[in-house]
């Protein structure tokens, strides 16, 4: 078996998707790539880059308790909202997979 090279485009292109969609698992099946590689790819990332600063908490701000309440709730929504994204595309690479293995078989 042959080993493939990919460009540094093309990992950077995967990388970014797996910050957008959240899923490493599924972008990796989407291009059929071994989830793990993509997991090296972006530790490889990280560790060039050098690790981001951490992210604090307990700053203090000018919010008032209102903002500070909506924002909170916008939050929650958002995240509920994340999750039922992310519930859909797994379900949809799943068709997609189930697909490519029929049109593999039928071939």
């Amino acid at each position: 078996m042959e080993r493939r090279n990919f460009s540094a485009q093309f990992k950077q292109q995967i990388i970014q998707e797996c910050s957008e969609t959240g899923n490493i698992t599924l972008v990796a099946r989407k291009h059929d790539l071994n989830a793990n590689m993509v997991r090296r790819w972006i530790k490889q990332v990280n560790g060039v880059a050098g690790k981001a600063s951490p992210k604090t908490r307990g700053n203090v701000t000018n919010v008032t308790s209102e903002e500070l309440l909506q924002l909170q709730a916008e939050r929650k929504e958002l995240a509920s909202e994340n999750e039922q994204m992310k519930k859909v595309m797994g379900e949809q690479a799943l068709e997609i997979s189930i697909l490519r293995d029929l049109l593999k078989k039928r071939s």
